[in-house]
């Protein structure tokens, strides 16, 4: 069985534990030892951020070849179609190769916590949420496909990887769960959620009047 952290990552913290320039990164939340981060979260995004002391679960959570899905739920500056979600799905040409989504849907706004600081909001230009799966990890992904469709990101928030979800961990908090390997339970057809001994443990909770559940 191998230790994996599920961790709500705030805005402005960076996936690592330590930092030349002096920002937040993960050593001001998360005091266990031994555990490193599988992939990766960009220091402007939010959400699920999953750490493990095991290697393999670090590489089969990480890799693109395990193909194991991530959920994303995106603020996007304009009005988002259904026609747009079809283009993200059918995939969109980026600098670095062609880009597709597994799903993408329109979604009302969430019920999230409040991003501090909050992004800028401007009372002519409407604003929408999307949810986009992938199953790759490459630089600002999500944020370079909604762009390639015309729609910005301006908050994005990673709610799920697999079925691993953030719902119900505040910002700066997380879970501790004892797992086996995602290859194991695949062998055995069982999710990778299947089979687990979950205990609770916080770090650094945000004040209540800065929560919402």
């Amino acid at each position: 069985m191998s230790k994996l952290l599920l961790f709500n990552k705030p805005f402005h913290v960076l996936s690592q534990f330590t930092d030349s320039a002096d920002r937040k990164t993960l050593s001001d939340f998360i005091k266990v030892k031994g555990v490193y981060p599988a992939g990766r979260l960009d220091y402007d995004s939010e959400g699920l951020l999953l750490l493990t002391d095991d290697g393999q679960l670090q590489t089969q959570i990480s890799n693109p070849k395990y193909k194991l899905n991530k959920t994303y739920w995106a603020q996007v500056e304009g009005t988002a179609t259904e026609a747009q979600c079809l283009e993200l799905i059918e995939g969109v040409k980026l600098k670095d190769g062609p880009a597709s989504a597994v799903a993408c849907r329109l979604m009302h706004t969430p019920s999230l916590w409040p991003r501090v600081p909050p992004i800028r909001e401007r009372q002519t230009v409407a604003d929408s949420w999307i949810e986009l799966v992938i199953n790759e990890g490459r630089n600002r992904q999500v944020r370079r496909m909604t762009a390639a469709v015309g729609l910005p990101t301006l908050r994005l928030v990673r709610a799920a990887i697999g079925d691993w979800k953030v719902t119900d961990i505040s910002p700066g908090e997380f879970f501790v769960e004892t797992v086996a390997s995602i290859a194991a339970k695949k062998s055995t057809g069982k999710g990778p959620n299947a089979n687990r001994r979950t205990s609770k443990r916080t770090a650094n909770k945000m004040p209540l009047a800065k929560r919402r559940r």
